[in-house]
This record gives structure tokens, sequence and C-alpha cells, in this order.
């Protein structure tokens, strides 16, 4: 009988329930045993040979990284960052999840090691390889350092995200403030964001850089000047249309959607080829009624 030590009761109550679940075809001869005065758990030695020990070491990987991570990460949260607010603390923990689950690509390569969990399965591997009993605490403690020392490095990088993101929401708070105050200047416009981004009237002309220019209140660029830029926001909220017609490739590139996020229902999203046809409709209506 091999013993595994926790401080924690709950943590011994939290493994055993993965044990017996994940080993249940083996509890009728070899039943795993939880001595809960003392915070154990007891895995009969059978466990530790051939294709049940496989399957104790995944279930003890399941364990540390379903039950145990989200205890970790919190940890840091609350005692090197003094995030304790437990809202504040699901939202930077959902950032992490949100790369490691493959969502956002863009914080891939500044978060090592999220691809896989080869720090603590070498760990894993390591304590039930040698059969004794043995202490988790301690275990997590020098066993598992590099990994706790990961998580660490996880949290600052989502702690950054987070407060970029809430800049950005009162960034868009602030933008559609000015945008309900505005009086359109035109009914509707077309965009076209390739390569090249083009502005476009309501008779499908192009609008030159320059008059773009001489539209935009001057206002935004002194109160915003990090997220508005001239080329595009500016001239955006400057002209307030009631409808944007917007054509892209690349629906999900962030000029877009910070687009659709300060003008919402107003922006109307369609293919670059829709927009050729468009244009070329409209011209064609356009001399026919001039005969």
């Amino acid at each position: 009988m091999i013993e595994i030590i926790f401080q924690k009761k709950q943590d011994a109550w939290n493994l055993y329930k993965h044990l017996i679940t994940r080993l249940a075809s083996w509890q009728d001869t070899n039943p795993i045993l939880l001595n809960e005065d003392r915070n154990r758990v007891h895995i009969p030695e059978q466990y530790f040979h051939d294709d049940v020990l496989i399957e104790l070491k995944r279930t003890f990987l399941d364990f540390i990284l379903k039950a145990k991570r989200d205890d970790w990460l919190r940890s840091v949260l609350a005692e090197s960052y003094l995030y304790s607010d437990m809202e504040e603390q699901d939202q930077i923990i959902d950032i992490i999840y949100s790369v490691i689950e493959g969502n956002r690509k863009e914080l891939l390569a500044f978060m090592e090691g999220v691809e896989e969990n080869g720090i603590v399965e070498i760990a894993i591997n390591e304590i039930f390889n040698e059969k004794v009993s043995f202490s988790f605490d301690s275990f997590v403690m020098f066993r598992m350092k590099g990994y706790i020392e990961q998580l660490s490095k996880w949290v600052e990088i989502a702690i950054d995200e987070y407060k970029m993101e809430q800049e950005y929401q009162v960034f868009l708070h602030t933008l559609r403030k000015f945008l309900d105050d505005r009086k359109p200047q035109m009914t509707h416009l077309y965009l076209v964001i390739d390569e090249n981004m083009v502005f476009y009237n309501q008779h499908f002309a192009e609008m030159k850089r320059s008059d773009l220019f001489k539209i935009i209140d001057r206002k935004l660029l002194v109160n915003h000047p990090v997220y508005v830029d001239s080329g595009t926001i500016a001239p955006l909220l400057s002209i307030a249309p009631k409808t944007i017609y917007l054509y892209t490739e690349e629906p999900q590139q962030p000029l877009v959607r910070t687009i659709i996020n300060l003008f919402e229902e107003r922006v109307k999203i369609a293919p670059i080829s829709v927009f050729q046809e468009e244009k070329l409709n409209f011209f064609n209506e356009d001399s026919e009624n001039v005969r």
C-alpha cells in the first residue's frame, strides 16, 4: 500500500474522487481508500504495474490540471499581484485558459509551454516510478517548482492583457458616447479593407486622404491619441454615418472588430467581391438614368 499525504482535506478528497472514477473497474478487488482524518489516499501496490500504472499517472495529471492548476493560479494572483476579487481572477484565468485551448493565438508566443504538459508529466513519472509514499505538498514544492514558475509567467502576461482589455472597454464606451452625440454627416459610406483601406461616399466616389483629414473632429485626436488613428477610426467617428458598408476578406482582424464594436448595428459586412458588383451595378444604373 502506498500513501499520498495531503495538508488539505479537500485535496485528498478531490484526488480520491478522480482515482475511483477513472479506475472504477479495479475497485472491487483492489479498492483505493481515503483516510479523511489524516488526509491520506491509500493506493494498493497493484496499481503500480503495467497498463494500470499508465492510467494512474494520467489520472494524477488530470487531477493537477483540472483541480489544482486553478487553485495555484488564484494563489499567484492573490499573493503576488494582489488580485483577490474572484470576478477579476476569473477574467484573468479565462485569458490563460483561452490560450491553452488555442483561442488566442496572438498570445501563444508569450506563454511558453501552454501546448504541452511536459514539466508536469516528467514530475509525475519520477514520483510514481519510485513506488513510494509521498507528501503531495512536498511533491509540488520540489518537483513542480518549474511548473509553478511557469504559471506565474502566464499570470503576468494575462494580467497585462486583462489591463489592456479594460482600457479598450473604457475606450469603446467613451467613443460610443461621442458617436451618440454626433449628428450623421452622411447617410452611408463604403469602406473597403484589403491590403489598403479605401473610403467611398454614397456615390461610390473614392474619398481622398486629404479630404478625410479635413473632416476629422480634432477633439478625437487630442483626447484619444493612442487609440484613435487618423486614417480610419477618426474619420468614421467624425462622419458618423448611419450605415457603414464594410467589405473585407478578414472580418476577424482587430481593426474590423473595433469598427463593429463601435458602430454595432450600423455596420454591414460583405466580401470585397460584393463591393465590386454593387459598384458596377450603381454605375450601370446611373448611366441608364442619364440616357
